[in-house]
């Protein structure tokens, strides 16, 4: 790839991008095909897929249940964004951005639309009153949470594209994307050094956005990465990544939605409690080959 690339008085989009999701990026927005998407009984229908974003969401589900508001009950349908699932009409109507995760709240009089990670985080924790501090902490765990919101892009689409997705690997922008990374590691590892979690002394939606990015990141789970980025130094994050993970309620959040890894840690699609018990890859396949 040329280092001399001199771009037009005016983009065309006339080659694909190139990268593990060429097949799906394009410059315009809307559906690519007539897809309803299913509906199940319970209030809260989720569309999604365990990428961290997704992640977000089924660990704050999981985390609300856990708590007692069994309003939070859910059926999780499973969005594989490689095939497109994400350009389907229905999902569209309910995120016209098309991205995961996308959530409809079916019980009021009329069903509410609410997509993106960090919105749907913050309705749901106004929704049960559960999870957001009142007083100074709220300030701070909402300033955490669009801190996510507005960094992670720096993260994905810039570190972990270059880095794990280009289809050549290009020193400038690995190094301009490592170094913004590393440098948002600092901020949470200098806040961490301080408090238990982002908001205090309380657990809330602010680490529920952050910890499957930089959690992920620290423990060599995002892009293979971790050796590269030295992230054994950022003690406090690892410090804190280790409480949220041996939560129940995350490692269910995580299981949901997931098609890969451990087959024991992938449940398709979530529509009951008792799914995480039959209904996980690894028992699938049992059942099929009796």
């Amino acid at each position: 790839m040329s280092s001399d690339y001199t771009p037009p008085k005016v983009w065309v989009w006339d080659q694909p991008s190139g990268g593990r999701f060429a097949n799906i990026n394009r410059p315009i927005a809307g559906a690519t095909h007539e897809k309803a998407l299913p509906v199940g009984r319970h209030p809260l229908q989720l569309y999604s897929l365990a990428t961290p974003n997704g992640q977000k969401v089924t660990v704050m589900l999981e985390e609300l249940l856990a708590a007692g508001h069994s309003g939070a009950e859910y059926d999780a349908w499973l969005i594989r964004i490689g095939d497109g699932d994400q350009f389907g009409s229905g999902f569209v109507a309910v995120n016209p951005n098309s991205k995961i995760p996308a959530l409809m709240d079916r019980s009021g009089p009329q069903p509410v639309r609410v997509f993106e990670s960090g919105a749907i985080l913050l309705y749901l924790a106004e929704k049960f009153g559960a999870f957001l501090p009142t007083g100074p902490a709220r300030a701070e765990c909402l300033s955490w949470l669009f801190w996510q919101m507005g960094s992670a892009p720096y993260l994905g689409g810039g570190f972990g594209h270059f880095y794990a997705y280009a289809p050549s690997k290009m020193e400038y922008p690995i190094n301009r994307f490592a170094m913004e990374v590393k440098r948002q590691l600092d901020v949470l590892d200098r806040r961490l050094a301080e408090a238990r979690f982002l908001a205090g002394d309380e657990y809330t939606i602010a680490d529920m956005a952050v910890w499957p990015w930089y959690g992920g990141l620290v423990k060599g789970l995002l892009y293979e990465a971790g050796e590269f980025l030295s992230v054994q130094d950022y003690k406090n994050v690892q410090r804190w990544t280790d409480e949220i993970a041996v939560r129940p309620a995350v490692k269910r959040g995580r299981m949901v939605n997931r098609v890969n890894g451990d087959p024991a840690s992938q449940l398709h699609e979530r529509h009951d409690a008792s799914d995480f018990e039959t209904k996980t890859q690894d028992k699938i396949a049992a059942q099929a080959a009796q």
